[in-house]
């Protein structure tokens, strides 16, 4: 009986001692930053020379996502796809280690509105502005106003689309093999379906912030928006628990608030790669068979540094930088594929 007390004494300690070391290795690596899909890789970039001199974590998710939105394609900014009426229409919305929160929605003309999102933040007593106001609330913010007229590869997109005129989204298209700054060419039929960039990271200091903003889904009806600029739907950030994104079909994540479900599922005891895939079993739940139809991934960071991703179906990948040579690229977990 003694040796059977000594043995179940030395696994249980061996088992702390394996858990320990895991969240150790984990929490080496602060700072860290996570984004969705492979513009992940370029954005992280530009969060990591925020974070590795001891930078706030709401820069750096700020600066990450203004990389994507820059960028010409038919993705993220002023250069994706049109809504239906053939006008870019932006979402975002941004929130730190303190609640607070800002977020913009059908602004339209404006470069970087992950950056307009935090004005809204931080001088107005609002969470969110939308359409014209949005716009107006910009430009008194010295936002320049950007000319109205379509990227290149957006406009050959939607006269493609025009032919006729319907709605019918790929998934994964947010994925490809080419670079970011090209048409991938697996997308030549003109089937464009949303893009979005979304980020959190976590900074030297220990506390987490995150950003989200896209153009939503191409050729979408005219004030269609997702979950990216929801606060609780695309993002959300609790400093005492972690911080989650999403990316996918906008309408599936709002439906369960992903985001925050997310946070709470790891406020009781869940790593972040379990509370997101709980999360997704929700939406399979919801969607039953019209699930194959439709892709959702999130992402999450713990306080204590773990981090982890699920998706949906196959498809879904991240980047993670936890170190100047560290910016990889992951295949996310998935239920269906």
């Amino acid at each position: 009986m003694l040796r059977r007390k000594f043995l179940q004494i030395g696994s249980l300690g061996l088992s702390a001692f394996s858990f320990s070391s895991f969240v150790n290795l984990q929490e080496k690596r602060k700072p860290l930053v996570l984004s969705t899909w492979d513009a992940g890789i370029e954005a992280n970039k530009a969060a990591w020379e925020v974070l590795k001199t001891g930078g706030r974590a709401l820069d750096a998710v700020e600066k990450g996502v203004m990389v994507t939105e820059a960028s010409q394609n038919c993705c993220v900014g002023l250069g994706a796809n049109p809504d239906r009426d053939g006008f870019v229409t932006l979402d975002a919305c941004i929130m730190d280690e303190n609640f607070n929160c800002g977020s913009v929605a059908f602004l339209e003309r404006i470069k970087h509105p992950i950056s307009v999102a935090r004005r809204v933040m931080e001088k107005t007593p609002h969470v969110m502005l939308v359409g014209n106001g949005a716009q107006q609330f910009a430009l008194a913010e010295g936002f320049p106003l950007e000319k109205q007229e379509l990227s290149e590869p957006a406009k050959k997109s939607y006269e493609k689309w025009l032919k006729k005129s319907e709605y019918n989204p790929v998934i994964n298209i947010e994925r490809s093999s080419s670079s970011v700054y090209q048409i991938p060419q697996k997308l030549d039929n003109g089937d464009w379906n949303h893009d979005t960039i979304g980020m959190i990271a976590l900074d030297a200091n220990g506390n987490l912030s995150g950003s989200c903003t896209t153009s939503g889904m191409a050729f979408k009806m005219r004030g269609r928006l997702g979950d990216s600029p929801i606060i609780g739907a695309g993002l959300y950030v609790d400093n005492e628990v972690g911080a989650a994104v999403a990316t996918g079909q906008g309408e599936d994540v709002i439906r369960v608030a992903g985001a925050h479900t997310v946070i709470e599922f790891m406020r009781a005891g869940l790593t972040p790669e379990d509370a997101c895939r709980k999360t997704i079993e929700r939406i399979l739940k919801i969607k039953g068979a019209k699930a194959k139809d439709i892709q959702v991934g999130m992402l999450a960071i713990a306080k204590n540094g773990t981090y982890g991703g699920y998706a949906l179906q196959k498809g879904f990948n991240y980047a993670v930088c936890y170190a100047d040579n560290k910016n990889n690229l992951l295949d996310s977990k998935f239920l269906i594929g």
